[in-house]
C-alpha cells in the first residue's frame, strides 16, 4: 500500500483498520509470550494444536506445511528464508547489510532517526512469495522490517531482496517508516498470525504486553478453544464440545444441472455461512471492535468491515488496495448461491481441493462441455482460463499476486462508464473497451445482470441519490453494494431518499442497516430519534457502535430507555477506541465522539493524545481546532494550525482550515493564500474549490469566484452545494445564460428542492 493512499483513506474512515498494510500474513512488535493464567475448568480454553494432534494426525500433518503454520516463527536457521551472507542492498540513496552474528541474523539498516543501526531479527513472517523479518523494540513492540526476501525461484525472479515500497520514499519519521505505527506488529498484523491475540496496549505508558497462545494460526484459530473438545474426546465422543461447527454443507450437495451445465445445491443454505465469517476475521479488510474474537458470531460482532469504498474497491467492486477476500466474496453470485470457503480450499493446507489447476475447482460446478469451450465467448482454455476472466488478480507487496474473489463476469461495457479495470485488458491492452463489448454481446445468451458500478462511480463524483436508490431497493444486488449506496446518500434527500434510508435501518443484512446509519448522520437531531431505540440496541455490536457515532449529537432527543441504550453502545464504542489507542485516528475518532456529546475535557484530551502519538496527523489536528473555535479559542488554533504546517505544508486540509479561521478573522488576503494554497494542492477537492470561490465572491473577486467555481463545475457538475453556489454567483454577476444552464441542470437533479425552484424562477 502506497504512504499516499494509506493517508487518503486514514482521513474518511472514523474507525481504524488494522490494514496490513506489510500484506495478509506480514507484519511486526514485540516478543509476545502465552498467557500465564489458565481460565477456569469450567470455560472453554486454549490447549494448542498439539492436542489434535492424537486424533486428528493426518490433518495436523497437513496443517504443518501450509501458511497458516508458518505465519509467524521463530528466526532460526531452520525459518529463516533470506540471504544473510554480507550483502549489501539499495534503496534511494539507503542501503541495508545482511548478516549473520554467532546465532542472530541482523540487519544494518537506518533507524527512526534516520542513523544507521544493526537489527537482530527475532521472528519471520510469512513464507511465499516473500517473508518478512520482525525486529524487537522497547515497550513491547515488534516492527516489521521493510526488506522482503523473495522467495520465488530464481527463474521466476525470486531470491532476492525488495523493498516494500520499491517507488516511493519512505523517510525516517514518517508513520509509514518501519520504526512507525503503521508497521507495529502488535497493532497490525498480530491478530491474523498467531492464535488468540491479546493486542494489551496500555495507553499512559505507551507500552505493549502483547500475548497469544499460539505463535502461529493453529487449528483453535479457526475452530475456537479446543479444551471441551479434547475433554469429550477423552470419552469417546469425538464430535461434541467444538465451539463452532463450521460444517456450511451439511446433508447438502451439489448436483449438475445438464440443461445450464451449472451446480446447484440439493437444498437451500437458510442461515449465513459459518466458514466465511471465521475466515474474514482475518481475510477481510476490518477494524476490530472487541477482544476476543466470538467464534460462531457474524464478524461484524467483533469486527467493522469495509464498505465498497473509495480507495479500496473500484466502483464496480473488484479488488483496488489490499481487501483480502471476505469483502469480495459476499458480493459474489457463488455465495448467494451457498458456494463456502472448503467448497474449494482444503482448510487445513489452504490448497484448492482439486490440486493446482485452478479451471479443475471451477469444473466441479461448471461444466467444462459448457464453459471449457470455445463457444463460452470464444476463447479455448488453452487461451485463457477460468481465473483470468472471473478472479484477475492485482499484485500487492510488489510481487504477491492476489486473486478477486467476486467471481464477476468480465463486463467492458462498465468500464468506460465506471472507471472500473476490465479483465479483457489484461490481455487485449491495446484494444477500447467498446470492442471488447462488443465481442461479448454478440456471444452472451442472456441479458448482462443489474449492477451497482455506475451509480457509485457517480455518487464519488457527487449526488448521485436518484441512481443510488435504485441500487440499494434491488434486493437481487449484493448486500455490501447495497450498504455502500445507502452510506453515499447526500443532502439533499428527498422522500424516495429518506425511505430508502428508513428501510435501510430495518433491513436483516448488518451492513444495510450500518450504511443506513451512515446515511442518517446529516439530519436533524430531532428527526433521527425516533429510529435510535432499535439500532443502539441492534443485535450485532458494529451495528450498536456505528449507532452510537450516528445518535450522539441527538442525545437530549432520546426517550429514557434510548439513553439507557446509548451509555452501553457508547461504553462499547469507547472500548473499541481504546483497545487501538496506539493509532491516531482511533484517538481522533474518540476525540469526534465526545465533541459531539460535548464533553470539553475528554474531546480535547483525546485530540491531544493523538497529536502526541502522531504530530503530523493532520486530521486530529483540524478536528482539534475546529473544536476549539466553538470555545472561541481562535489563538491556539491558529498556533495548532501553523504548527502542523511546518511539519508538513503539502497537508492541504491544514491550509484549508487555516484560510477558514482566517476569513473568521477578517484577515482577509492572508485567507485568500491559504484556501487557494489548499486547492493547488487537492485541484480535485470540490468542497475547497466551493469555499475559495465562495471566499472569492465576498471579497469582490466575481471573476476569479466564477473561474474557480467553472472548472470544479465541469468535473462535478452533480455536486449540489457547488452548482448552487455557482448558479447564484453567475446570476449575480449578470452572466444569465450560463446561470440558467447551470440552474437548468440542478432543477432536472432536484425538482423539488424549493430553492433551486426559486433561482429557476428568477432566471425565467
Amino acid at each position: 500500500m502506497s504512504g499516499t493512499l494509506w493517508r487518503r483513506f486514514s482521513l474518511s474512515a472514523w474507525f481504524v483498520m488494522p490494514m496490513l498494510l506489510t500484506g495478509c500474513g506480514d507484519g511486526g512488535g514485540r516478543a509476545a509470550v502465552p498467557s500465564a493464567s489458565a481460565p477456569a475448568v469450567d470455560e472453554p480454553h486454549f490447549v494448542g494444536s498439539s492436542a489434535c494432534e492424537t486424533c486428528h494426525g493426518d490433518v495436523v500433518a497437513e496443517w504443518q506445511a501450509s501458511h497458516h503454520a508458518l505465519a509467524m516463527q521463530h528466526a532460526t536457521p531452520a525459518t529463516v528464508l533470506g540471504r544473510f551472507d554480507d550483502q549489501a542492498v539499495t534503496y534511494f540513496d539507503e542501503s541495508a547489510t545482511f548478516f549473520t552474528r554467532g546465532d542472530e541474523f541482523v540487519v544494518r539498516t537506518l533507524d527512526a532517526t534516520g542513523e544507521p543501526a544493526e537489527f537482530p531479527v527475532r521472528y519471520t513472517f510469512g513464507v511465499e512469495p516473500i517473508q518478512q523479518y520482525l525486529v524487537e523494540f522497547p515497550g513491547g513492540r515488534l516492527q516489521a522490517l521493510p526488506w522482503l526476501w523473495d522467495t520465488r525461484p530464481e527463474a521466476e525472479g525470486g531470491q532476492s531482496w525488495l523493498h516494500l515500497y520499491p517507488d516511493e520514499y519512505i523517510e525516517p519519521g514518517d508513520s509509514l517508516h518501519w520504526t512507525g505505527r503503521r508497521q507495529n506488529w502488535n497493532y497490525m498484523c498480530a491478530e491474523c498470525h498467531s492464535t488468540n491475540v491479546r493486542v494489551g496496549y496500555e495507553v499512559a505508558s505507551d507500552t505493549f504486553d502483547t500475548r497469544y497462545d499460539e505463535i502461529s494460526v493453529g487449528c483453535e484459530a479457526c475452530h475456537g478453544p479446543g479444551s471441551e473438545h479434547v475433554r469429550e474426546a477423552q470419552f469417546g465422543n469425538l464430535d461434541a464440545g467444538l465451539v463452532v461447527d463450521l460444517d456450511d454443507r451439511g446433508r447438502a450437495f451439489w448436483e449438475m444441472n445438464a440443461e445450464t451445465g451449472i451446480a446447484e445445491r440439493s437444498e437451500p443454505l437458510l442461515t449465513v455461512p459459518k466458514q466465511p465469517e471465521a475466515c474474514g476475521q482475518c481475510h477481510a479488510r476490518r477494524g476490530t471492535l472487541d477482544e476476543p474474537y466470538r467464534f460462531g458470531r457474524p464478524l461484524t460482532d467483533t469486527h467493522h468491515v469495509a464498505l465498497l469504498d473509495d480507495g479500496l474497491y473500484f466502483p464496480d467492486g473488484q479488488i483496488d488496495e489490499e481487501v483480502y477476500v471476505y469483502g469480495s466474496f459476499i458480493q459474489s453470485r457463488m455465495y448467494r448461491a451457498g458456494v463456502t470457503c472448503t467448497d474449494c480450499h482444503n482448510p487445513h493446507t489452504a490448497a484448492l481441493v482439486t490440486g493446482s489447476e485452478p479451471n479443475a475447482v471451477c469444473a466441479q460446478c461448471h461444466s467444462p462441455a459448457v464453459f471449457a469451450a470455445d463457444s463460452h465467448l470464444g476463447h479455448a482454455p488453452a487461451v485463457a482460463g477460468c481465473v483470468d476472466c472471473h478472479m484477475a488478480a492485482r499484485t500487492y507487496m510488489v510481487v504477491d499476486d492476489r486473486r478477486d474473489h467476486s467471481f464477476r463476469r468480465p463486463r467492458p461495457d462498465l468500464a468506460e462508464k465506471s472507471g472500473s479495470p476490465s479483465a479483457c485488458r489484461n490481455c487485449h491492452s491495446e484494444q477500447p473497451h467498446a470492442v471488447a463489448a462488443e465481442f461479448i454481446a454478440a456471444y452472451q445468451k442472456a441479458p448482462p445482470p443489474a449492477e451497482f458500478a455506475t451509480a457509485l462511480a457517480a455518487s464519488r463524483q457527487g449526488h448521485a441519490n436518484e441512481e443510488l436508490v435504485a441500487v440499494i431497493r434491488d434486493a437481487a444486488l449484493p448486500g455490501i453494494a447495497r450498504a455502500t449506496a445507502v452510506a453515499a446518500l447526500r443532502s439533499p434527500f428527498s422522500e424516495n431518499d429518506r425511505r430508502a434510508i428508513t428501510l435501510a435501518l430495518v433491513d436483516p443484512d448488518p451492513l444495510i442497516r450500518i450504511g443506513g446509519l451512515r446515511a442518517l448522520r446529516p439530519f436533524a437531531p430531532g428527526e433521527k430519534a425516533q429510529f435510535a431505540g432499535d439500532l443502539l440496541g441492534d443485535r450485532v455490536r458494529s451495528v450498536r457502535i456505528e449507532a452510537a457515532v450516528t445518535f450522539a449529537n441527538a442525545f437530549d432527543q432520546l426517550d429514557p430507555t434510548a439513553r439507557q441504550a446509548f451509555n452501553a453502545a457508547a461504553a462499547e464504542f469507547r472500548r473499541s477506541r481504546m483497545l487501538t489507542a496506539s493509532q491516531s485516528e482511533s484517538l481522533s475518532s474518540l476525540g469526534d465522539f465526545e465533541a459531539l456529546l460535548g464533553n470539553s475535557a475528554q474531546a480535547i484530551a483525546a485530540y491531544e493524545r493523538a497529536l502526541s502519538v502522531e504530530p503530523g496527523f493532520a486530521v486530529a489536528r483540524t478536528n482539534l481546532v475546529d473544536f476549539l473555535r466553538l470555545s472561541g479559542n481562535e489563538e491556539r488554533g491558529e498556533a495548532l494550525l501553523r504548527e502542523g504546517i511546518a511539519l508538513d505544508d503539502e497537508a492541504a486540509i491544514l491550509h484549508h482550515s487555516l484560510g477558514l479561521l482566517l476569513v473568521r478573522q477578517g484577515r482577509r488576503d492572508e485567507a485568500l493564500e491559504e484556501l487557494e494554497r489548499a486547492l493547488q494542492l487537492e485541484p480535485a477537492n470540490v468542497r475547497f474549490a466551493y469555499v475559495l470561490g465562495v471566499a472569492q465572491n465576498s471579497m469582490g473577486m466575481s471573476d476569479e469566484a466564477v473561474a474557480t467555481l467553472g472548472r470544479a463545475y465541469e468535473q462535478s457538475p452533480s455536486d449540489f452545494d457547488l452548482a448552487w453556489a455557482y448558479a447564484t454567483i453567475l446570476l449575480e454577476s449578470g452572466r444569465i445564460e450560463t446561470a440558467r444552464s447551470v440552474a437548468i441542470e440542478l432543477a432536472e437533479r432536484f425538482p423539488d428542492d424549493p430553492n433551486v425552484r426559486s433561482i429557476v424562477e428568477r432566471l425565467r
